[in-house]
């Protein structure tokens, strides 16, 4: 390949080569649908890099992940649908047309006048499209956006139309309310109104979250996270300690915890 061609440039031609005739058979026989979990698991990838703190692994997984978009534009433009450039010259125009007080001569205070701006552009352009004024506001969030994050977004859509709470006590007292109606669904042994309060209490977890200005999804990943720790520090213990974990009783196992949180994990 020439080397005055950009690597961009290069990264294209090779997604065209690899899909063409006397390509890559595999490559050849994928389709947008097939593709789909694969870009899910490359977004995730680049979460995690982003994690580890690892700028290398972050280039290397942004690649995989920017491969994703080359490979869905050139099934696309196979089609006579729409090719890498076209994506390119789309979010290069709602760039601009979101940021009117950067480009254009609108004036904001700070980033909540953002937002709100962004908010409105993303409206009036609904409206362009000839979006029914009578569809949900909830309409085009991703049926396969993880449950925490779809929950937060639909609070956040609620709220912006002022569906929310005033202090942060009201929804404690909600995460309280919540509790108190999965005490009485786990005493009646009714398995589905279990199910729903459990439900119910972990959307209110996720407004105490989103109120506070944090990401549920992310929360609940760093718990994982040292759950995960804390636990591998606990069944290296017993290893060493030759005991299973299944041998200890309660008050064993919750000092043997304790441990591990002691250890700063």
């Amino acid at each position: 390949m020439s080397a005055s061609k950009s690597n961009f440039i290069q990264l294209v031609e090779i997604m065209r080569k690899l899909r063409s005739s006397n390509g890559c058979p595999w490559d050849r026989e994928q389709t947008n649908d097939s593709l789909k979990m694969f870009t899910i698991e490359e977004a995730y990838e680049v979460l995690d890099a982003i994690e580890s703190g690892s700028s290398e692994e972050l280039k290397d997984e942004l690649g995989d992940l920017l491969l994703q978009v080359i490979f869905h534009s050139q099934i696309q433009d196979e089609k006579g649908n729409f090719d890498i450039e076209d994506v390119a010259q789309a979010i290069k125009e709602k760039l601009i047309r979101r940021h009117p007080h950067v480009f254009a001569d609108v004036e904001v205070l700070d980033s909540n006048d953002v937002i709100k701006n962004w908010n409105a552009i993303k409206e009036d352009e609904k409206k362009s499209k000839n979006v029914s004024l009578n569809s949900s506001i909830f309409g085009d969030i991703p049926k396969s956006f993880p449950s925490l994050n779809r929950a937060q977004e639909v609070q956040k859509r609620a709220s912006r139309l002022g569906f929310d709470w005033v202090e942060i006590d009201d929804v404690i007292l909600k995460l309280e309310e919540e509790l108190r109606e999965l005490r009485i669904a786990l005493r009646s042994h009714d398995k589905d109104s279990t199910c729903e309060e459990i439900g119910d209490l972990l959307f209110t977890c996720v407004n105490i979250s989103r109120f506070l200005g944090y990401d549920a999804e992310d929360l609940c990943r760093k718990s994982i996270k040292k759950f995960e720790k804390r636990f591998d520090f606990l069944q290296r213990r017993m290893t060493q300690k030759k005991i299973r974990l299944t041998d200890l009783t309660n008050d064993e196992l919750n000092s043997e915890w304790n441990a591990a949180k002691r250890a700063n994990l």
